[in-house]
């Protein structure tokens, strides 16, 4: 069943790819990840991608723009390296939070109006910010597995027609999936399960790509245009909520927000760290944060242990005000149960 939702899915998405420029793969890895861990979905992803772009290299290849492609792949080959290098360190999670982020940000241009453009336009933006785009789009392609729509604003602005923009994309990622492919093999990051996936997901976006080559001629540019920027909003909320959740369960974070004695106290969970924040009516905010003890000086660490009154634990919290920083210390029984607290310098 699991099988059969991921293809449905995948057929889905790459048919919302043609008509608006890309996303299937951001919109993919959410669902991606309830199968897969979140270091294989990228090569899961890759897979099912560049049997995509291959499917619209084939249908589409007259409407390349070898221009944008001689200044992009180049620097993107670099990106794509340094993003799957990473890959084996950094949690994926924090990326797919900072493009949902990004993505969502792109909210304001569905309702703004734009003046319609059509393929004989003259680029706006130089080859060497495009040079720039082809670095990141290789770099965050390596990351997560998928760019979709992600940069589509800048073929937007080069003018470029709704199957110059399939064929282009299609010609600068090809070669980006298969060395990412070959990098994520080296990195211990390609299973038989994440083939198989993106086999699935691959059978899925031919059949897609072949039935929407008759839609996308009967769609304006300014449809298309919208439908991209829309496709970026809906894979940002997607993506979004995947990243919350994934860090929900990593880290367990937790805000707390409390009404004490002339002000307010605000604690922040996140893993075994606690933050908290307090503000009191004529003092001001205070940022604390729990230290180990072995952090004092040996003079604060003595004045702690001659205020010891039989506790089985003491918390030490650093305290940083807005003239000066202080220390709190708390003293607890064996229950847990708060004796006293004291403050100093």
């Amino acid at each position: 069943m699991v099988y059969l939702n991921i293809f449905l899915v995948a057929f889905l998405a790459f048919a919302l790819s043609m008509i608006c420029g890309g996303g299937a793969g951001l919109l993919l890895i959410p669902i991606l990840g309830y199968a897969l861990p979140a270091a294989q979905v990228p090569a899961a992803l890759s897979i099912g991608t560049s049997i995509s772009s291959i499917t619209k290299l084939y249908l589409f290849f007259q409407q390349i723009n070898w221009n944008i492609v001689k200044h992009f792949l180049p620097f993107a080959l670099p990106g794509v390296l340094v993003g799957a290098w990473l890959l084996s360190y950094l949690a994926p999670m924090y990326i797919e939070l900072c493009m949902a982020l990004f993505l969502v940000s792109n909210l304001p241009y569905l309702f703004r109006k734009e003046p319609a453009t059509s393929g004989g336009n003259h680029p706006t933006l130089s080859n060497h910010f495009l040079k720039l785009i082809g670095f990141l789009a290789g770099f965050i392609s390596a990351l997560t597995g998928a760019i979709g729509v992600l940069f589509n604003r800048v073929y937007l602005r080069y003018g470029l027609s709704k199957e110059e923009i399939v064929a282009t994309r299609a010609a600068n990622e090809i070669i980006l999936h298969i060395v990412k492919l070959c990098l994520y093999a080296s990195f211990g990051l390609f299973t038989i399960k994440a083939f198989y996936i993106g086999m699935l997901v691959a059978v899925a976006a031919v059949a897609s790509t072949y039935l929407m080559k008759y839609v996308l001629p009967k769609i304006s540019i300014k449809v298309f245009s919208k439908l991209g920027y829309s496709a970026m909003v809906l894979s940002g909320v997607l993506l979004l909520n995947s990243a919350i959740v994934r860090i929900q369960e990593a880290h367990n974070p937790n805000i707390d927000i409390a009404r004490v004695s002339k002000g307010y106290d605000a604690t922040f969970n996140w893993d075994d760290l606690i933050y908290t924040i307090e503000f009191k009516y004529g003092e001001g905010f205070e940022f604390e944060k729990i230290i180990p003890f072995s952090d004092l000086d040996q003079a604060r660490q003595a004045y702690v242990r001659s205020q010891d009154s039989g506790a089985a634990k003491i918390v030490i919290e650093k305290v940083y005000a807005l003239k000066k920083i202080s220390y709190e210390a708390y003293y607890y029984d064996h229950g847990d149960q708060l004796i006293k607290k004291i403050k100093f310098p």
